[in-house]
């Protein structure tokens, strides 16, 4: 968990005619009235967005907005963080082919474009023929799109599992789509660990991300199956500069030093994958790795304030760093303990070192003994994990001071390609091409 490193630009949505029914939206079932009440949460939470150079990059977005499926990244990197997490991982059945794998890919992109614009799916819930199952699961009828973002990635063992080369991809694996090393502490669950794809959805309103996923999972039935997921709430990182930092079920402000999604060089120097960094394929694209880790919440309650503030290296009301008194203000490495969170991870001990995260909180349930089962889902991004992550989680995993209260338990690493540029377009069709 890196507190240090705690963001889409695009073009404007288009309609997407394919795959939808006519220009029907979610929000025409809650009539006017409906729409004036959404109206008024809009105008409360809209803040301005913030452009650079050619490219318009939201800072935020009004309550039930729309986030632009079609861009030059995938949203839900660079966007505004949202509140709510319904993370998937799918592995590819071994009956599926080729030419299935990419039948379905071309229908989750229509569905995908469709739900981020606040649509049904296909030919929707209502009222399609009696005598055969809705497109559509209908749990979202009413609801706005929430500034839902759709996020795929690909995983390693999609380009070859157990030496086999299934779908002709093997010759197209980034060198940086690395089988993720084993770090000192881990505990990792492999049913919780993996995947040949994996699906990021992100909303304000968790309906509407759980119904993403479930519609993606059902339009997949036969060719994916889900091999594990995460709700997430209480976002633990901010990809917009002028929004409060947020906490963590630790208490504590997470992720101090996330890359700003306004900040076009540090996204470009450390973010998004560049031509010839690896396969064109990946140019645009960036390389996501996401953890699930477990914190001994018991334990931790139980350490004094004074131990708890060593452990990050930052005061637990204001963020500061020690010796400091705001949050943002530079910090004094030698001033705290040499094993904090704060002296290890931070950029200015790792060479400039950043990474991009949108981390969400999760509780679920108890461990069996009485204790929860709650921690951080942590997701980063980064142009090559090989320069950014292992080494950062190498050296916290030898010697920072909050392995006393956390473990590891969940691992996987995925290739997120670019954006889809247009409608007719989908998602991997550079790397299937």
């Amino acid at each position: 968990m890196d507190a240090e490193n705690e963001q889409q630009n695009g073009t404007p949505a288009a309609a997407d005619a394919t795959g939808t029914r006519g220009a029907v939206s979610r929000r025409a079932v809650i009539g006017w009235a409906g729409a004036g009440v959404a109206l008024g949460a809009a105008a409360v939470g809209s803040v301005a967005a913030a452009t650079r150079q050619d490219d318009a990059v939201p800072v935020a977005a009004p309550v039930g907005a729309e986030v632009p499926f079609y861009g030059e990244h995938q949203a839900g990197i660079s966007t505004p963080v949202q509140d709510r997490l319904h993370f998937a991982a799918f592995d590819v059945s071994e009956k599926a082919t080729r030419e299935s794998l990419v039948k379905l890919l071309k229908e989750w992109t229509k569905a995908a474009a469709a739900m981020t614009g606040g649509r049904e799916v296909g030919t929707g819930a209502v009222p399609g023929s009696p005598e055969a199952p809705p497109d559509d699961t209908g749990e979202a009828l009413g609801l706005p799109a929430s500034r839902l973002t759709l996020t795929i990635g690909f995983g390693p063992s999609l380009f070859e599992k157990d030496g086999v080369d299934r779908f002709g991809l093997q010759a197209k694996r980034p060198e940086g789509l690395i089988d993720l090393p084993n770090f000192k502490g881990d505990k990792l669950d492999p049913t919780r660990s993996g995947g040949d794809l994996c699906v990021q959805a992100c909303a304000d309103d968790p309906q509407v991300a759980v119904h993403a996923i479930r519609n993606l999972a059902r339009i997949g039935m036969g060719t994916v199956n889900i091999r594990w997921s995460q709700l997430g709430f209480g976002k633990t990182s901010s990809t917009t500069p002028d929004e409060q930092t947020p906490r963590n079920l630790m208490g504590f402000k997470d992720g101090t030093h996330n890359i700003a999604g306004t900040d076009g060089a540090k996204l470009a120097d450390h973010v998004w994958a560049a031509p010839g960094d690896g396969p064109e394929w990946m140019t645009g694209g960036s390389y996501l790795v996401a953890r699930r880790i477990r914190m001994h919440i018991e334990t931790w309650d139980r350490a004094s304030l004074k131990d708890q503030e060593d452990t990050f290296g930052r005061t637990k009301g204001e963020g500061a760093p020690y010796g400091k008194g705001k949050e943002h203000d530079a910090p004094d490495l030698a001033a705290m303990p040499a094993t904090s969170h704060v002296a290890l991870a931070h950029p200015d001990a790792n060479s400039g070192l950043m990474i991009l995260r949108r981390g969400f909180s999760f509780t679920d349930g108890t461990d069996g003994l009485g204790r929860l089962d709650a921690g951080l889902f942590f997701l980063a991004y980064q142009r090559d994990t090989r320069k950014a992550f292992v080494p950062l989680q190498q050296k916290l995993a030898a010697s920072d001071k909050l392995n006393e209260y956390i473990q590891h338990v969940g691992s996987a690493h995925f290739a997120c390609p670019a954006g889809v540029r247009k409608p007719g377009e989908w998602w991997g069709q550079a790397l299937f091409g």
